[in-house]
């Protein structure tokens, strides 16, 4: 799904409101959230509805079959929707019915059922002019809305937020950290068990990825395993993030308003098993008076105050408080993982000093620097602070340095993301320091199985392709020997008349093009390859670091050859499209009889790139060549894991990790307590950079000159329009 072709709509929907609206959009602003919400718990409720009803006897009367579905829905990742609140139910409500207060009336008996939900819901929905407000459920009720899959939520209230934020609805500020980010901070610290604290919860999305976690990797349900607890400054923020927790199943019973930089939850102070946040960086202001002298290591700033403001005694940065809070409210064997400013791993005079008291406990176990364009509306880079309260004596005297700035996938000139698999990459680092080679091993090994599957469905997408290409050769080989002179001359105008040269010309080119031996060479020798590669996988102990070296030496050896094969088929694609273009707009092809248009419009559309803009299915040309794209990918994943950890252990790697002493020579202490891990891991060696990475900063590049030219043709506009005016 686009998410943010999907964004786009929804908000021209909600800016209907602004233009045609008597609202402000600080009065409407909660409920298009609202609407979302209830958009989104749909979803999830229909994603398990099939699977409960199915355990439902089928001569069940309705009443008890609705019993026995709201009895099925507990313990699910969704919440049980009655009919009422149902969405397509409002949706396809009749003309004339107040859809207003069918939305209001939804939102009652969700909290009827949700207690932890009274108040967080928006109401108010009969204040909205009718017609507007019955064409946004329309828009909500899209396919592609329908069919929103995964933690979608948290983003689209984010880039709600923000609009609203720039309309005048709030002020700006994060709330939403990016899922990267999440995924990323959960992998690292696994939280697994017991309490879980985000003392800056935003809209909970650090909880949702837990629950995640704790379902997909420990086979468990977060609600038996994990007791959340979150706090949030403002009590939108709060209201968000129950109904995040609430609409993903989770238990939202313990999200508190408060400022943490004032308001201490007491009774969580070294007691939690886990902690992370993302909290705002860089605050100024904070009332020292406020906060209380706790400089004991019981309380909430164990390793004492930052520096103040000479004139108003207030705390300069609150960066080190927030860094101070996490490690406070871990217990003895608790782990952290948090976003912070990039400032913060240098920090001088008490930073620096709290940094040092810090950096001396030995429980600092990961620092990642990320690169920027990874938040959702603000472009900085920052830095993944990692502690583990148990770390094994044996690492306590060093800390891990990834520089992972080098690390991301393009979505657009704005923003980065990391994928499952570079999140899985950079995590699997810490698996090796950590010692655990088994989950390094059962990774690459999974990759080897992944090309292995999309090998096998190479053949017989192949033969589609070639399959699609001969149709259009036969359909285009029909007209060529069909088509006759006076009809493709019929109107013409003498000095523009068709010979039987051009015909024949044409004729050889199909000729050529279909008998074009190189190709079909190339295609069957790729095949043969892709065939012993298969069997070589299948072959192999993929348990075995040893066997896997072996094997990705073979599948690293036929990388290049599908790389090849799959800019083959692709010539040949548009070299058929060129041979139906000539066809078509040189020889006047769709005046002959002998031309079948309809069979060769389908031909044409099997060739072509499908328009994701348009939500259209794969083509036949798509199908074949994403086989050799997810090949390769997964080929060149399992080669980035062997070519910087050859031996399956961990290793410092250039320009990319390092464990890094705490004293000692060239170690955190001669750097003056310094957390950032690009002062540590060196430079990468010149040619490192693989092809992926240079195809990364490509398209980069690219999307940032088509930004720049569409910004150039919006201004030429303007100024053309401004000149008319002025003119005119």
């Amino acid at each position: 799904m686009n998410v943010q072709q999907l964004e786009n709509e929804l908000w021209e929907a909600a800016d209907q409101l602004r233009a045609n609206s008597k609202l402000s959009a600080a009065e409407y602003a909660m409920p298009v959230l609202g609407l979302i919400f209830l958009r989104h718990a749909d979803n999830r409720f229909k994603a398990y509805l099939p699977a409960i009803e199915a355990d439902i006897p089928q001569e069940a009367p309705p009443a008890v079959r609705e019993v026995l579905i709201k009895l099925g829905f507990q313990g699910k990742a969704a919440i049980y929707l009655p009919e009422i609140a149902r969405f397509d139910r409002i949706a396809s409500l009749p003309l004339g019915t107040s859809v207003g207060a069918a939305i209001d009336d939804a939102m009652d008996v969700i909290e009827a059922d949700y207690e932890v939900l009274k108040g967080a819901l928006p109401r108010g929905y009969t204040a909205f002019e009718p017609d507007l407000l019955a064409e946004l459920v329309k828009i909500f009720d899209r396919p592609a809305i329908k069919a929103a899959t995964g933690d979608v939520f948290g983003r689209i209230y984010e880039y709600f937020l923000n609009k609203f934020a720039m309309s005048g609805a709030q002020e700006g500020g994060e709330f939403f950290t990016p899922p990267s980010l999440v995924k990323m901070i959960v992998n690292v610290i696994e939280p697994d068990q017991g309490l879980v604290l985000d003392p800056a919860c935003g809209s909970a999305g650090m909880f949702v990825q837990t629950g995640h976690f704790i379902e997909d990797v420990c086979h468990q349900q977060a609600n038996d395993t994990v007791t959340f607890h979150g706090q949030e400054k403002t009590e939108t923020n709060t209201k968000l993030a129950r109904m995040n927790l609430v609409v993903h199943g989770l238990d939202a019973s313990n999200i508190r308003q408060g400022n943490t930089f004032y308001d201490e939850i007491e009774h969580l102070i070294g007691e939690c098993d886990f902690v992370m946040a993302n909290p705002p960086f860089n605050v100024d202001g904070v009332d020292t008076k406020k906060i209380g002298s706790q400089e004991c290591a019981e309380g909430r700033l164990p390793f004492g105050l930052p520096g103040t403001n000479a004139k108003t005694g207030a705390i300069s940065n609150g960066n080190s408080l927030w860094i101070q809070y996490f490690y406070a409210y871990l217990n003895k064997t608790g782990r952290a993982g948090f976003v912070m400013a990039s400032s913060a791993s240098d920090a001088g005079n008490k930073d620096r000093d709290i940094r040092e008291k810090l950096v001396n406990t030995g429980h600092v176990d990961v620092m990642m620097s990320v690169g920027n364009k990874f938040f959702y509306t603000r472009s900085l880079p920052c830095t993944l602070w990692f502690f583990d309260k148990g770390k094994p004596e044996e690492r306590q005297g060093q800390v891990l340095m990834v520089d992972a700035r080098d690390v991301y996938h393009v979505v657009s000139a704005r923003s980065h993301v990391f994928t499952e698999e570079q999140l899985a990459n950079l995590n699997a680092i810490v698996w090796l320091y950590r010692g655990e080679q088994e989950k390094f091993i059962a990774l690459v090994g999974r990759y080897q199985r992944q090309v292995g599957d999309w090998l096998d469905a190479l053949p017989d997408r192949i033969a589609a392709d070639t399959a699609a290409v001969n149709h259009l050769a036969t359909k285009l080989s029909a007209f060529i020997e069909g088509a006759t002179l006076a009809e493709l001359n019929a109107d013409q105008l003498e000095g523009a008349l068709f010979t039987q040269a051009a015909l024949d010309s044409f004729r050889a080119e199909l000729a050529a093009a279909r008998t074009d031996a190189a190709i079909t060479e190339n295609i069957v020798s790729t095949l043969e390859a892709c065939s012993v590669a298969r069997s070589a996988i299948a072959a192999t102990d993929l348990s075995q670091h040893d066997s896997q070296v072996a094997l990705q030496a073979k599948l690293d050896a036929l990388a290049p050859q599908l790389k090849a094969t799959a800019k083959v088929l692709d010539v040949r694609h548009k070299q058929w499209l060129r041979l139906l273009d000539t066809a078509e707009k040189t020889l006047r092809a769709r005046v002959s009889k002998a031309f079948d248009g309809k069979a060769i419009r389908e031909a044409k559309r099997a060739l072509l790139a499908a328009d994701a803009k348009k939500n259209e299915a794969p083509t036949v040309r798509d199908a074949v060549l994403e086989v050799f794209k997810q090949t390769v990918y997964f080929i060149h994943q399992g080669h980035w894991l062997h070519s910087r950890f050859p031996n399956g252990i961990f290793e410092n790697v250039p320009g990319l990790c390092k464990a890094v002493p705490i004293v000692g020579e060239n170690s955190i202490a001669t750097n003056d307590y310094s957390l950032t891990p690009g002062r540590y891991v060196d430079t990468a060696p010149a040619n490192a950079e693989s092809d992926e990475v240079f195809a990364e900063k490509l398209r980069e590049i690219h999307d940032e000159l088509m930004e720049l030219n569409d910004k150039a043709a919006e201004f030429a506009g303007r100024i053309s329009s401004n000149l008319e005016e002025l003119l005119g």
